[in-house]
C-alpha cells in the first residue's frame, strides 16, 4: 500500500530573535551569549543558534543556555532546510520558550560572489526574525542612527527591531546615542559600557574554545549573563522576539533524512571530543544515531584507547597543534588508530592526527603526510567534488564545505586524493580511511552519515 503522506506541522509560535552587527568586532557574541545565560537565570529554556560555519561561538552558547548550540548556514545545508533545523534545534531535548540567534559578519554580508546569500539577513528571512542590532558606538554619535536606518532600509524584508548600545563611554555619550535613535524610530534596548566589557581569550583562529578551559569559561558566561541583566532590558527583548510570526516548517527529522537505520544491529562509531577535538555540528552524532550507529565519544588526549567494539572512528577539526605534544604522549592510542581496521573519517585536526608528525612532534602515521603551522590563515567556502569513492561519499558527488586552519601538509593530497575544488586536489582515500581539510555538515548531505554505518557493517 501506499504510504500515507505526512501530517502536516502545527504551527508554532517560537519567540525568536536574531542578533546581528554592522560588522564583525561589534559585539554580538558578547550580547548573545549574555542574552542567552540571563534569559535562563530567569527559568526560561533557551534554544542557541549560530549563524554560519563557526563552531566555537556555539560552545559558549551551550554553555549559557544548557543545551547544544547549533549552527544554521545556508551554503552548507541549503536554505530550505534552515526553518527546519532552527525548529529541530529548539525542540530538542524539550521545547524551548525562546530562541536566541548569533549573526556572522556584519548582517548583510554574504558568501563572497553570492550577494547576502548564507548572510545574518538571509537567516533572519528563512526564519521570519526580528533583527536586535549591537553597535559598537566608540568615536561615534549621531552617525550611529544613520548607520542603523541604513543598515535597516538596504533590506526592507529584514526587520530591524531594536539596538544595544555597546561600549558607550559615558552617561552622557549614552544620551546622546538614545536621542539620535530615537529620531529614526528605532528603540534601544540596551546600553553596554567600554567599563563593563567582559571578554573570553582568543588565540589564531578566534575564541578559545569552551572545552578547553571550562571553570574558566563558565566564570565568562556567569559574567556575561550579569552584564546583560544590568544593561539590557530583558522584558523588550521578550517583547521583540514574540513579534515573530509562527513557524509552519516541520522539524528537521534525521531518521527521516538518512531514511531509517541502515541493517541491523547497531555497529559502535567512536567520535572525538575533549580540548583538542572540540569541532563538531550536533547534527552528526544525531544523524549516525538514526542510521543505526551506537556513538560513543573518544578523547585522544586522555584516553588510552578506543571504545571497545568501535566499528569505526570520526575525527573531526580543533586545535591538535596547541596539544601535540599531550596528544604524541598518548602513543597507546596512536598506535591503535594507525593499525584500526574500521572506516575512519577525519576533518582538518584529524588530517593532522593522522599524519606522521605535526610541527616534528609525532602522530598517528596512518597517513604518509606531515604536517605544520604556518602564518596564513586558509578561510571560507568550499564547494567540492568527492574524487575518490570513500565511507562517506561516492566518487563525483559534488558537496559544500568550508576551510578554517592555519596548517599545511605535505603533500596535500594522495595519490587517490579525497577532494577537488577551485582545479585542485585535496586530502586522501587510502584504504577505508577519508581524511581532508574540507568540514562538511552532514545535515546538508546526510549519506554520509548512512554510507558510514554501512560501511561498518
Amino acid at each position: 500500500m501506499p504510504r500515507a503522506a505526512a501530517e502536516p506541522a502545527a504551527p508554532w509560535a517560537l519567540p525568536r530573535v536574531v542578533v546581528a552587527a554592522p560588522a564583525s568586532g561589534h559585539g554580538k557574541t558578547t550580547v548573545a551569549t549574555g542574552l542567552l545565560a540571563a534569559l535562563r537565570r530567569r527559568g526560561l529554556t533557551v534554544s542557541p543558534h549560530k549563524v554560519g560555519p563557526d563552531y566555537i561561538d556555539p560552545g559558549y552558547h551551550a554553555l549559557a543556555a544548557g543545551r547544544p548550540g547549533r549552527n544554521l548556514d545556508p551554503f552548507l545545508v541549503g536554505a530550505d532546510r534552515i526553518a527546519a533545523l532552527l525548529r529541530h534545534g529548539a525542540s530538542v531535548p524539550t521545547p524551548a520558550d525562546i530562541a536566541v540567534v548569533e549573526g556572522v559578519m556584519g548582517l548583510h554580508d554574504g558568501a563572497v560572489g553570492r550577494r547576502d546569500f548564507a548572510s545574518t539577513a538571509h537567516v533572519a528571512r528563512l526564519v521570519g526574525a526580528p533583527v536586535l542590532l549591537v553597535l559598537d558606538t566608540t568615536a561615534q554619535g549621531r552617525s550611529a542612527a544613520a548607520l542603523t536606518m541604513g543598515m535597516a532600509a538596504f533590506d526592507p524584508a529584514v526587520r530591524v527591531g531594536g539596538v544595544i548600545l555597546n561600549r558607550v563611554g559615558s552617561a552622557r555619550h549614552e544620551t546622546l546615542l538614545r536621542d539620535a535613535l530615537a529620531e529614526v524610530g528605532v528603540p534601544v534596548l540596551g546600553a553596554v559600557t567600554r567599563a563593563a566589557e567582559v571578554a573570553a581569550p582568543s588565540r589564531h583562529l578566534g575564541l578559545v574554545p569552551v572545552a578547553e578551559r571550562a571553570p574558566e569559561s563558565l566564570a565568562i558566561v556567569t559574567a556575561l549573563a550579569e552584564l546583560v541583566e544590568a544593561t539590557v532590558d530583558l522584558d523588550a527583548v521578550l517583547d521583540l522576539a514574540r513579534t515573530a510570526g509562527p513557524l509552519t516548517t516541520p522539524a528537521w527529522d534525521p531518521v527521516a533524512a538518512v531514511g531509517g537505520p541502515a541493517g541491523v544491529g547497531r555497529p559502535r562509531v567512536a567520535l572525538t571530543g575533549g580540548p583538542a577535538f572540540t569541532f563538531s555540528y550536533a547534527e552528526t552524532a544525531e544523524l549516525l544515531t538514526a542510521a543505526g550507529a551506537d556513538v560513543v565519544t573518544v578523547d585522544p588526549l586522555r584516553d588510552p584507547t578506543l571504545p571497545a567494539d568501535a566499528r569505526a572512528l570520526v575525527i573531526g577539526g580543533g586545535f591538535p597543534e596547541a596539544y601535540a605534544q599531550a596528544l604524541a604522549d598518548n602513543a597507546t592510542l596512536r598506535a591503535e588508530v594507525a593499525d584500526f581496521d574500521g572506516p575512519i573519517v577525519a576533518e582538518c585536526a584529524g588530517l593532522l592526527y593522522l599524519g606522521r608528525s605535526l610541527d616534528g612532534v609525532p602522530m598517528c602515521g596512518r597517513l604518509a603526510s606531515t604536517a605544520r603551522m604556518t602564518d596564513r590563515l586558509t578561510l571560507g567556502y568550499r564547494e567540492a567534488v568527492a574524487v575518490t569513492g570513500s565511507p562517506v561519499a561516492h566518487a563525483g558527488e559534488a558537496v559544500r564545505g568550508h576551510e578554517f586552519h592555519r596548517t599545511s601538509t605535505d603533500p596535500g593530497h594522495g595519490d587517490a586524493p579525497a577532494w577537488r575544488w577551485n582545479d585542485t586536489a585535496h586530502g586522501f582515500v587510502a584504504g577505508r580511511v577519508h581524511a581532508s581539510y574540507l568540514h562538511t555538515h552532514w545535515a546538508g548531505h546526510p549519506d554520509a552519515a548512512r554510507r558510514l554505518v554501512e560501511a561498518c557493517r
